[in-house]
C-alpha cells in the first residue's frame, strides 16, 4: 500500500482542527517531505520519527516519502503529531496494518528512542475530534487521565511507539486503558477568621463573591488587602462540570495540568507580579499566541498587587477582557481567541510612600493624586466595589470577638448565588455581575423611589450610564445576601456608596 492516513488535531488557541495526515511513499531518492505549513517544531519531525521508528525494531522505508497535513493552509504547530506521521507512514510501506486507523486520531510526541512524550492541549484536541466524529484517542499515558475526561471518545494510552504498532497489529491489550477518575481532593484554602478587624473590607468580598463582581482594596500596608484577596477563593462555590472543562482546556493548552488532577474543579487564582509584561499578562508569543494570566484565571479570580505600579498599559489592556469576558490575540500565524470571564480583585497603596496611617505620609498632593492616576477613570468605572481599609489601632478584643469564619461567610454567598442563578437561569446568566444593563433597566426596572438617589448621581455627573448599570448589579446582590425580592433603596444607596471615588 503507497497511500495511507491518519488523523491528528491542529489547536489554535482552545478551538482544535482535525487534520488528516496522509503518508504516500513513491520512487525516487530516499528522502522525507513534510507539506502543509509545518512550523520549525514539524518540520525536524522527520527526524524524530525516523529514529523513533528504528529504535523500535521497525525498518524505516528507504524510498521518497511525502508527509501531507490538510488543510494546507492551517499553520501546523508543535512535536503533536509525530505519532501520526509515523503510523501513516509505516502503514502506507505496508509495514503495519491500517483499519485501525479509522476514526482514531494520534496525538504524542516521539522521543528518539521510541517514547511517546506528553503534549499540551490534550483536552482540546480531543474536543475537536469528537465534534468531527473520531470515535477513538490514542495519546501519550501521562495524558490519559485528562483524556478520559471526554465522553463520547475512546482513549487509550502509549509509553513508547512499538505499543502503538503492536495496537495496530491486533493486540488489544497494547496500549493502557484509563483508570477509574478519582477527584482530587480540593485545595486547602485561608480563612477569612485570620484577617483582623476590616469589616468593611470583609463585607465588600462577601458582596464581591456573592455577585461575582471586580473589587478594588486601598489601604496602607500590613491591613490585610492581600489576606482579603487570597481568602476570595474560599467562598466561591465549585465549578460545574461545563465550567470545569472550560478552564481545564486553557490550562491543557497552557500546558499546568498535572496527571494527578486532570480536572480543575475550583475556581482558579492568579496572583501575576506586578513587574510582569503585557504578554505575560493577556497572553502573547510567536506564531500563535499562548494564553496569558487573565485566561488562566478565566472562571475565577485575577490578583493584581500593587496595581498601581503595574503601570497604565498593562492596565488598561484589561478593559476590553473586563467587558466581553475574552481576548482576541493577533500574532503572525492568525488570530488566537481565548475565554477570560474572571473577577478582578486589585490592590494598592495609597500614594508612593505607604506609610502605616495616613497621617505620616511625606508624598505632596500632586504626587498622591499622579499615583492614583495610574488606574484611570475607565478601568475605574468598571470595576463594582471600592473599598479602604484602615489601619489597625488595637488587638484587644481580638480573641473575646473573633471573626466570623470562611465557612460561615461561604454559607451566606451560596445561598446569594442560588437566588441570583434561579432568577436568571432562563437567560443563561449565572451571577449578577453577567447580567446586561439593559435587561435590568427594562424588564427589571426598580421603581423611582428606588432608583432616586443614583439618578441625582447621574445628573451630577458623579456617577456614569456604565457606572450606573453596575450599581445596579451590585444592589441586586445585596438584595439576594439579605432575602429580599428586589433592591430597595437601602440596597441602591450602598451600592452607590462602593463606587465613591474618594476611595481611589
Amino acid at each position: 500500500m503507497a497511500l495511507a492516513r491518519a488523523w491528528s488535531v491542529a489547536l489554535i488557541g482552545v478551538d482544535g482542527t482535525v487534520v488528516e495526515v496522509e503518508a504516500d511513499i513513491g520512487a525516487g531518492t530516499p528522502a522525507v517531505h513534510i507539506v502543509g505549513l509545518p512550523d520549525a517544531a514539524l518540520r525536524e519531525a522527520k527526524d524524530r520519527v525516523r529514529a523513533a521508528v528504528r529504535n523500535s525494531g521497525r525498518s524505516w522505508p528507504d524510498k521518497s516519502i511525502t508527509l501531507g497535513l490538510s488543510p494546507a493552509t492551517l499553520p501546523k504547530l508543535g512535536a503533536g503529531y509525530d505519532l501520526a506521521l509515523a503510523c501513516s507512514a509505516l502503514v502506507a510501506a505496508g509495514a503495519a496494518p491500517g483499519e485501525r486507523l479509522a476514526n482514531t486520531v494520534l496525538l504524542g510526541e516521539l522521543a528518539l528512542d521510541g517514547r511517546v512524550r506528553h503534549v499540551r492541549g490534550v483536552l482540546p484536541g480531543l474536543l475537536a475530534a469528537r465534534r468531527a466524529g473520531l470515535t477513538r484517542a490514542v495519546v501519550p499515558t501521562s495524558a490519559l487521565a485528562e483524556a478520559s475526561l471526554v465522553t463520547g471518545v475512546e482513549a487509550v494510552g502509549a509509553e513508547r511507539l512499538d505499543e502503538v504498532l503492536r495496537w495496530l497489529d491486533g493486540e488489544d491489550d497494547a496500549l493502557q486503558q484509563p483508570g477509574e477518575y478519582v477527584p482530587a481532593d480540593p485545595p486547602r484554602v485561608d480563612d477569612l477568621a485570620d484577617v483582623v478587624g476590616q469589616p468593611e473590607a470583609r463585607w465588600a468580598l462577601e458582596v464581591a463573591a456573592a455577585g461575582g463582581h471586580h473589587l478594588l482594596l486601598v489601604g496602607p500596608p500590613g491591613t490585610g488587602k492581600t489576606m482579603l484577596a487570597r481568602r476570595l477563593p474560599g467562598l466561591l462555590p465549585m465549578l460545574s462540570m461545563e465550567q470545569s472543562l472550560s478552564v481545564t482546556a486553557v490550562h491543557s493548552v497552557a500546558g499546568m495540568l498535572t496527571p494527578d488532577a486532570p480536572l480543575i474543579t475550583v475556581p482558579p487564582f492568579m496572583a501575576p507580579h506586578h513587574s510582569t509584561s503585557v504578554p505575560a499578562l493577556v497572553g502573547g508569543g510567536v506564531g500563535i499566541a499562548k494564553p496569558g494570566a487573565i485566561s488562566r484565571a478565566h472562571l475565577g479570580i485575577l490578583f493584581l498587587d500593587e496595581a498601581c505600579e503595574l503601570g497604565p498599559h498593562k492596565l488598561e489592556a484589561l478593559r476590553t477582557a473586563l467587558e466581553e469576558g475574552e481576548v482576541r490575540i493577533a500574532r503572525r500565524d492568525g488570530v488566537t481567541c481565548y475565554p477570560a470571564r474572571f473577577q478582578l480583585v486589585l490592590a494598592t497603596n495609597p500614594c508612593p510612600c505607604a506609610p502605616p496611617r495616613d497621617r505620616d505620609c511625606t508624598c505632596t498632593p500632586d504626587a498622591r493624586r499622579r499615583y492614583a492616576a495610574r488606574l484611570s477613570g475607565p478601568l475605574l468605572d468598571r470595576v463594582d466595589i471600592r473599598v479602604r481599609t484602615r489601619p489597625i489601632t488595637a488587638m484587644s478584643g481580638v480573641e473575646v470577638n473573633p471573626p466570623e469564619s470562611t465557612a460561615a461567610v461561604r454559607a451566606r454567598v451560596l445561598a446569594a448565588r442560588e437566588r441570583a442563578a434561579a432568577r436568571w437561569a432562563d437567560r443563561g446568566w449565572r451571577t449578577n455581575a453577567e447580567v446586561p444593563g439593559p435587561v435590568l433597566r427594562r424588564e427589571y426596572a426598580l421603581p423611582d423611589k428606588a432608583t432616586a438617589l443614583l439618578d441625582r448621581g447621574l445628573n451630577a455627573g458623579a456617577v456614569t450610564a456604565r457606572g450606573a448599570d453596575r450599581c445596579l448589579r451590585v444592589a441586586w446582590t445585596l438584595s439576594d445576601l439579605a432575602g429580599a425580592a428586589r433592591p430597595t433603596a437601602d440596597h441602591v444607596s450602598a451600592a452607590l456608596e462602593f463606587r465613591d471615588r474618594r476611595v481611589a
